[in-house]
Order: structure tokens, then sequence, then C-alpha cells
């Protein structure tokens, strides 16, 4: 596996338990989209969602930033808690150890 493939799934594995943490869904996280040229999908099924992100030749934080929005997005949030939850999520990606 490279580098990038294992910080994404690092990067699932925090936002993941700081959005439960907020009472949040956690949606699926995989890649790269289904979608040619797309850089991020998201399919509903019922209450789950799954949100596909296109890794590569992209900068980590287009990576994040995807990742972040589309946890924002599987969860319908209005945009005073999108903010909030947003910058939360961005600190743990800052700091791993503050979604434990």
């Amino acid at each position: 596996m490279e580098t990038t493939t294992l910080r994404f799934a690092e990067a699932a594995r925090s936002l993941g338990r700081a959005a439960r943490l907020r009472g949040l869904q956690v949606p699926t996280f995989r890649s790269p989209p289904g979608i040619v040229d797309a850089q991020r999908t998201i399919r509903r099924r019922g209450q789950s969602s799954t949100v596909a992100v296109a890794l590569r030749g992209r900068p980590w934080g287009a990576v994040v930033a995807d990742m972040v929005e589309g946890i924002v997005v599987a969860n319908h949030l209005d945009n005073g808690r999108a903010d909030t939850v947003r910058s939360a999520l961005w600190l743990v990606i800052e700091d791993p150890a503050l979604a434990a």
C-alpha cells in the first residue's frame, strides 16, 4: 500500500471517531469514485452513505476537505452546525488524539 492510502485510512478512522462523538452518522469512505473525472461522490442508501474520494494527483488538504465535507453532507447539517462540525473535524486531522 502506498503512503497516501494508509494516510487516507487513518484519516477516515479519526474523522469517524470524531463524528460519532458528536452524534453524527459516519459514512463509509472509499477511493476512487466510480465516476470518471469526479473528485468526490456521495451515494446514499437508506440511512447509510458512502463518500468516494479521488486520491491520485491531488493535494492532501483537498482530499481531507472532501472527507470532511462528505460527513457534513451525509448528515444534512444546517449552516451553523456544519461550521462547528467542520472546525472540530479539522482539529482532529491536525491532532488525531483529539478523536479518542
